[in-house]
């Protein structure tokens, strides 16, 4: 399994003392499971919009962290964070208006069917809160993803999330499919992924094992940013509900207008789906997450379970989703998303018509995917280019990184308050290095 844009240790020799002692250090406090990114790690000690900064203060354009989705320390999250920890934090067990303010503002922006909000601290809670619900609703334990997904990092979401690699076997309910690449698959996309998720369900049958459902980040941006043609997402759900299991739509990184043209993923696919999971960007990078849901869907395990979520939703946590949502609407930043990811999107197949490495260009509003490959005519995947460059643009200043099974395809994500300035500075620098790079 490739270790995506990881520093390697081995390399340690080509980092600043400082920097050195540090990561020392956080191994000595943090033991051996986490990872940094970068041959040179990157230390950061503030962010402002689209920048983060170094103790020198240098700064580096952010192209990849969807959390802070507003920007870095956006002065009106922080402020409504503040304003609400002065006055009251505590459980979700009492009665605030704050909580369902928040509540019915954010689900006017889904469908009327999902009609219900359960608030968790994270996305991992927020996915493993829906598979709950979907073994409850269903009485299935079969769940379906793409073979190189992420969904968490809890014991049953890192079994549901084959990117996490070996060390992370899969869940023995769970089936993995191709995911819906439509360079490489043949005829209508949309049939052919249903016609996978209809094998899938044939081999939980014959396994002995109830469908309960299909989850999808509905932009794939794990396998590598997979977006079109919309509305290819149809005929996959539609065979999920044939087999008596329900669609969960991951929104934590497509959702909150990233795509440009809809405020979440799945509805560029013309679709409702059942639950709807969303992440820390819903608070900036505050510890909110939350699950939509139909009430049917949720009828049976709120009856039958006593659940709840200490601190998810609470009134500091709502503050900051409030605020974002603030910020979303009076910035224009669904617009923007558009605007500026249309920008950027020329400018990259600009670059590939220079550049025979880029193979493809892919995405939506300000979530893109540029593949890398060794030529046109075999795409054989070029994950070593794509390295380098991430490093290359590193040394630039320019943060960015890689995403699929070869790690080869480059993963725009930026803040929702990239400019077109931001845009051109990064065309630049990609131009530069891949320029660079020899074949």
């Amino acid at each position: 399994m490739t270790m995506i844009n990881a520093y390697d240790p081995a390399g340690a020799g080509a980092v600043p003392e400082r920097e050195r002692q540090m990561i020392a250090r956080r191994q000595r406090l943090l033991g051996p499971a986490y990872r940094l990114f970068y041959e040179i790690p990157v230390h950061v000690v503030r962010g402002e919009g689209a920048r983060l900064y170094d103790p020198d203060g240098n700064a580096y354009l952010d192209v990849y962290n969807n959390v802070a989705c507003v920007g870095h320390s956006h002065p009106h999250v922080v402020e409504a964070i503040a304003r609400q920890a002065a006055v009251l934090n505590t459980h979700t067990r009492y009665l605030n208006d704050l909580v369902l303010d928040y509540a019915e503002r954010l689900l006017a922006l889904f469908p009327p069917a999902l009609a219900h909000v359960m608030f968790t601290c994270t996305g991992s809670e927020a996915n493993d809160l829906a598979l709950r619900i979907a073994r409850a609703h269903t009485g299935g334990t079969g769940f379906i993803v793409t073979r190189f997904a992420y969904h968490g990092v809890t014991g049953t979401l890192a079994g549901m999330s084959p990117s996490l690699g070996k060390g992370a076997p899969l869940g023995e309910a769970v089936r993995t499919v191709p995911a819906p690449d439509s360079n490489r698959m043949e005829g209508d996309v949309g049939a052919r992924f249903a016609q996978d998720i209809e094998a899938a369900i044939a081999d939980m049958k014959r396994a002995g094992i109830r469908p309960a459902g299909l989850i999808v980040d509905t932009i794939f941006s794990s396998d590598g940013i997979f977006p079109d043609p919309a509305g290819f997402l149809a005929p996959a759900v539609e065979a999920i509900r044939r087999a008596g299991g329900v669609f969960i739509a991951d929104e934590v990184q497509p959702g909150f207008g990233r795509t440009g043209s809809h405020m979440w993923g799945f509805a560029r696919h013309g679709i409702t789906p059942d639950m709807v999971s969303l992440g820390k960007p819903m608070g900036n990078g505050h510890p909110i997450a939350g699950l939509v849901v139909r009430p049917e869907v949720v009828e049976t395990f709120g009856r039958t379970v006593r659940y709840f979520n200490t601190f998810g939703g609470n009134p500091v946590s709502c503050a900051a989703g409030m605020a974002v949502l603030d910020v979303i609407e009076k910035e224009g930043l669904l617009d923007n998303a558009r605007r500026v990811g249309a920008h950027l999107r020329a400018g990259l197949d600009n670059l590939a018509q220079r550049h025979e490495v880029i193979g493809d260009v892919r995405g939506a509003g300000l979530f893109i995917g540029v593949e890398l490959v060794r030529d046109r005519a075999s795409r054989a995947p070029a994950g070593d280019i794509a390295a380098r460059l991430v490093n290359g643009l590193r040394e630039r200043r320019v943060l960015i990184s890689a995403a699929g099974p070869a790690g080869n395809i480059l993963k725009i994500r930026p803040p929702l308050v990239f400019s077109e300035a931001d845009a051109d500075l990064f065309l630049a620098a990609t131009d530069e290095v891949l320029g660079g790079l020899a074949p």
